[in-house]
């Protein structure tokens, strides 16, 4: 769940930092405090839109910080897949926002935006009033229904992608693959003509690389021979004062005196040493030169052989290897125009063979669907008569869209009848902003145990309701809080009577500045909040009463 929000330098707010406790926690405050400002900063921290206009005024740089406690196996294994893992069972997403630019971090490590979208979509599921376009496009509805049938879709749903790919695959083969008899033989004879120019020269993998670098050895071997002879002129060959000579002068000199004493022994012992390793560097030295002697006709070989690889690097692939593959494909199409007729009446089996194993798999998950299509309808129907939906029908149709996809050939729609008497017709056409809100309040509920999310957050779920409804909605939050983590923002006393945990977002002036403060309430300031939700500026004691009842009744409906 989501255990941290720390916010700094962002449109109103100078640095605030929010504990967010499980269940449902509840946002609420006067407009204008700063609400839509938090839910913001928690987007940016996710991967939403930055511009530098964002940042509080005078500031040059902002950050937005979320704290999460993981302890799902499921989320836990997917960041393992993408090389990240949490540290004492946390993991933070932050945000560093600077004039014209941000830098996203995971735990302190930066990472591209699509790794930080990646994750947090694992972790977080924000719900706003714009998202209820969700259920204005019908092509969302087929994966709401997938999402609801759950484990026994998913097999099949890969069996079918895997198989539409093949069928896609072999199609492709099959259409760049039929030609007239003129073409064919034009490609019979192209690809005759480079397999013979790439076997002719019979290239060896890695031979490129050694012939470069023999190459560059060869060309520079004028300048390393002369460094040789120069190095060689005073170590061993001007017999007047190279250093062998002076060295092999300098131990007749002292062997004189070796046997002195311990210390001239030592000593002379040391110009033995470096006698004997000056014999060894020369001799060395010598076999190094030898190295770098190439005759004209070597260096000829050399430079031509490697003018052909690179001419076929040019024309069939990057690395020997690659050319290599290149001939071996290209023989394989000769076999293929060589009994053309052959070939392609095996790709045309073997396309229906794959068209076949499509209609099987797009067949099983229209089954799945047809099965759980009812129960899902009817489920949100439940849960849409508990949200104050009279008398409401709802169903949702599956039909042959005609075609395969990865998805296969099914569309689905919800189809509802908002009052008795009227005719079922498609949800795009009949729900108002408010209503489709509480449609989705209740899809999410018979979604809540399919959905891997840990915290969904709802920006403005209460628009367009109050009374009973609203004392419905915040039922339903309520509920979603048992089995996941839940951040709503209210201004409705009935939704605010639910949280298990309620947050007040404030606006204070201080001389020329405004900062935006959030407290964590006990349950004597939720209830005075709640109250002044209720009375506005003006809360009197009846008032505060009702603000408890009103409390007390949530907690007794639990």
């Amino acid at each position: 769940m989501l255990q941290n929000l720390h916010v700094k330098n962002l449109a109103l707010i100078d640095e605030t930092e929010v504990d967010f406790g499980p269940g449902l926690n509840i946002l609420t405050g006067e407009t204008g405090a700063g609400k839509s400002i938090l839910m913001g900063s928690v987007s940016l921290a996710l991967g939403g839109r930055y511009t530098a206009d964002m940042l509080r005024s005078g500031a040059k740089n902002g950050l937005v910080e979320l704290t999460f406690t993981i302890d799902d196996e499921r989320i836990l294994y997917s960041l393992e897949k993408m090389d990240i893992f949490p540290e004492d069972g946390l993991i933070t997403l932050s945000r560093r926002l600077m004039e014209g630019r941000s830098v996203s971090r995971i735990n302190g490590e930066t990472v591209s935006m699509g790794t930080l979208k990646d994750v947090a979509g694992l972790l977080i599921d924000i719900h706003g009033q714009h998202d209820n376009q969700t259920l204005l496009n019908r092509r969302n509805h087929l994966a709401l229904l997938d999402l609801y049938a759950g484990e026994e879709i998913l097999p099949v749903k890969k069996e079918m992608a895997e198989a539409f790919r093949s069928y896609q695959e072999i199609c492709r083969q099959l259409e760049e693959s039929l030609m007239d008899d003129d073409s064919r033989r034009r490609e019979l004879s192209l690809a005759d003509f480079e397999v013979n120019e790439i076997e002719e020269a019979a290239p060896v993998p890695g031979e490129d690389e050694e012939l470069e670098q023999l190459y560059r050895r060869m060309t520079e071997s004028r300048k390393v021979t002369e460094a040789v002879a120069e190095t060689y002129r005073y170590t061993a060959e001007d017999l007047s004062s190279n250093a062998s000579d002076c060295l092999s002068r300098a131990i007749r000199a002292f062997q004189e005196i070796s046997d002195f004493d311990e210390n001239a022994a030592q000593l002379y012992s040391q110009l033995l040493d470096a006698d004997s390793l000056l014999n060894d560097f020369n001799r060395e030295l010598s076999e190094y030169a030898k190295s770098f002697e190439f005759s004209g006709e070597e260096f000829q070989e050399t430079e031509d052989r490697l003018n052909l690889i690179n001419h076929l690097k040019a024309k069939y692939g990057k690395t020997v290897t690659d050319i290599l593959a290149y001939c071996e494909h290209r023989k394989q199409k000769i076999e293929e125009l060589n009994d053309y007729d052959a070939f392609i009446k095996e790709l045309e089996k073997r396309k229906e063979e794959a068209l076949e194993r499509t209609a099987t798999a797009s067949e099983k998950l229209h089954v799945i669907r047809e099965k759980y299509a009812s129960s899902f309808a009817e489920e949100i129907r439940k849960q849409m008569t508990e949200l104050n939906f009279m008398d409401t029908r709802l169903e949702m149709q599956i039909t042959d869209t005609g075609r395969y996809s990865a998805g296969g050939r099914d569309d689905a729609e919800f189809y509802i009848a908002l009052n008795p008497g009227e005719p079922l017709r498609p949800l795009s056409n009949i729900a108002s902003g408010g209503e489709l809100s509480r449609i989705m309040l209740a899809v999410k509920t018979v979604l809540a145990d399919e959905e891997d999310t840990p915290t969904l957050i709802f920006d403005e779920i209460d628009a367009g309701i109050s009374g009973i409804t609203a004392d419905k909605v915040g039922e339903k939050l309520h509920l979603i809080g048992r089995s996941r983590q839940v951040i709503c923002i209210t201004h409705l006393p009935q939704i605010a009577a639910a949280a298990d945990v309620h947050f007040l977002i404030e606006k204070n002036a201080r001389g020329n500045s405004v900062k935006t403060h959030i407290e964590r309430l006990d349950d004597d300031a939720s209830i005075r909040e709640i109250a002044r939700i209720l009375g506005g500026a003006k809360v009197t004691d009846s008032i505060l009463k009702s603000a408890r009842e009103m409390k007390e009744l949530a907690k007794s409906e639990r």
